[in-house]
């Protein structure tokens, strides 16, 4: 029986490099501001986001819209690859890694809803599972703020 291999220890980003991507996110992107989407954790394996439950964000009386869960987990998605690219290109200097991301899109997103977004504020997990040369995969997650899971999501991007 052949013995695991150990995994690679992950890097650990600068802190310039995770201030820039939290002000391309939080600050640059328009839409994310309307969301109200704010970053909490950025590493090379996942990031974790937030949102706060907002009257401007409600679809049926008390429950988030799914157009919120859906743009939401699709950004937290498309982060995840820009800390997976981060990640790869460590040789470079954070500025120079911060310009990787001009040519990033997504080609497909599959949302499944669970449960009604009820709560005060919501945590938002995404992971990437396969970065490639061109396409990215990922693994997103919506949770209340008791850790419940309301929704799952996976996304592809165009990285290239």
């Amino acid at each position: 029986m052949k013995k695991p291999v150990a995994a690679e220890p992950l890097p650990e980003f600068e802190p310039e490099f995770v201030a820039g991507l939290k002000k391309i996110f939080e600050e640059m992107i328009a839409f994310n501001q309307v969301l109200g989407l704010k970053i909490t954790s950025i590493k090379a394996d996942g990031v974790v986001g937030r949102i706060a439950m907002r009257n401007e964000l409600i679809g049926s009386p008390h429950r988030l819209h799914g157009g919120v869960i859906s743009a939401s987990l699709d950004a937290l998605g498309g982060l995840a690859v820009m800390a997976a690219i981060g990640a790869r290109h460590m040789d470079e200097a954070p500025q120079q890694r911060l310009h990787r991301f001009g040519k990033l899109g997504t080609i497909d997103l599959r949302i499944d809803y669970l449960r009604p977004g009820i709560g005060e504020h919501f945590e938002l997990h995404a992971e990437v599972l396969r970065l490639g040369s061109r396409v990215a995969t990922t693994r997103m997650e919506f949770r209340d703020a008791d850790g419940k899971l309301l929704s799952t999501g996976a996304g592809a991007y165009i990285v290239s």
